[in-house]
């Protein structure tokens, strides 16, 4: 019986020589800590999120001070707007003294060496949950929101958000905020641009978190977000954003979408990022409170997937879990 000359197996053989060709690997580098910040006090669990809870000003320093500990580069932070702040328009997002703009100064006074990347979209601070204004039909208006998201960005900006990062799926937001950014002398605040947000059923538990589900009802965000159906779409989307003058781009939902984030990686010289968005986290939570898989191993498995797929940044709520393991 003839055997190969080339055997696979010899090279996985040994733990050394497994991680001395490893063609990905993950670091802790490469994790973004999304946090939920309310304006009550104390913390509040988010009941779909083992693990999360929505924080009150003094648990977002404690959560920094954590993120420092363990070399984590940067936080995401999304809002949880009480229902008499929102307004048919939102308002509240671009109010100065609003929630995100005290919590985001009050970070980079604490923290100057922690990256602070706030999101810019409406649906936090509407009363009708969509990412922008409304008009009798139901329509999301693009170029109104539009001028409303300026407003917004550049309230973060003067508080001191070091990357703004707009959700909203509205055609050429990117360049307005880019002229808006430039004029007003905030040329180093960069755009991390959601450029290929998919309208995906993996949000429930976030909308939940931010407390959008209930205001949205039984509405959807279809028209604006990404046909789940969708791959070339979404590299348009990119191109026009990079055009626009996006600094890095992000596709969300991660898992489902590796095809594309494997594609942007491919084509675009540039930075992108993806989001491990809360179904997926919720999804693998329940698995293994069951004892169905194993957290851990799975946990670093779909990180290393992004790295694998071309992500140079990933936003997980295992970011803490994952960089503990990750420092041993």
């Amino acid at each position: 019986m003839s055997y190969p000359r080339t055997r696979m197996r010899r090279m996985r053989s040994d733990d050394w020589m497994r991680r001395l060709t490893a063609e990905n690997t993950l670091s802790v580098s490469d994790l973004i800590w999304p946090l939920f910040v309310h304006d009550g006090c104390g913390e509040e669990a988010v009941a779909s999120m083992p693990g999360v809870a929505r924080l009150d000003s003094d648990g977002l320093w404690r959560a920094a001070e954590q993120a420092l500990s363990l070399n984590i580069p940067a936080v995401a932070l999304f809002p949880v707007i009480s229902e008499e702040k929102k307004t048919s328009d939102g308002a509240e997002a671009w109010n100065e003294k609003g929630l995100i703009p005290r919590v985001v100064s009050g970070l980079k006074s604490r923290f100057p060496e922690l990256g602070v990347i706030v999101d810019v979209a409406l649906d936090p601070y509407t009363s009708h949950g969509q990412d922008g204004v409304i008009n009798d039909a139901g329509m999301v208006l693009n170029d109104e929101t539009v001028s409303l998201l300026r407003r917004q960005a550049l309230t973060q900006a003067a508080a001191g958000a070091d990357i703004v990062a707009p959700s909203d799926m509205m055609d050429g937001r990117i360049g307005v905020l880019r002229d808006a950014l430039e004029a007003e002398g905030f040329s180093n605040v960069k755009i991390l641009s959601y450029a290929a947000k998919y309208a995906s059923a993996f949000y429930g538990p976030f909308r939940d978190a931010v407390g959008s589900a209930g205001t949205l009802g039984k509405a959807d965000k279809q028209t604006y977000q990404m046909s789940v159906a969708n791959r070339r779409e979404a590299l348009a989307e990119m191109r026009l954003d990079l055009e626009e003058g996006a600094d890095m781009l992000m596709v969300k939902p991660g898992m489902p979408y590796l095809d594309v984030v494997r594609e942007a990686a491919y084509v675009f010289d540039a930075p992108i990022f993806v989001y491990q968005v809360s179904g997926e986290y919720a999804m693998l939570c329940a698995a293994a409170a069951n004892g169905w898989i194993n957290a851990d191993l799975c946990m670093v498995e779909s990180l290393l997937a992004f790295k694998r797929a071309g992500a140079c940044g990933i936003l997980t709520y295992f970011a803490p879990q994952a960089a503990a393991l990750l420092n041993q």
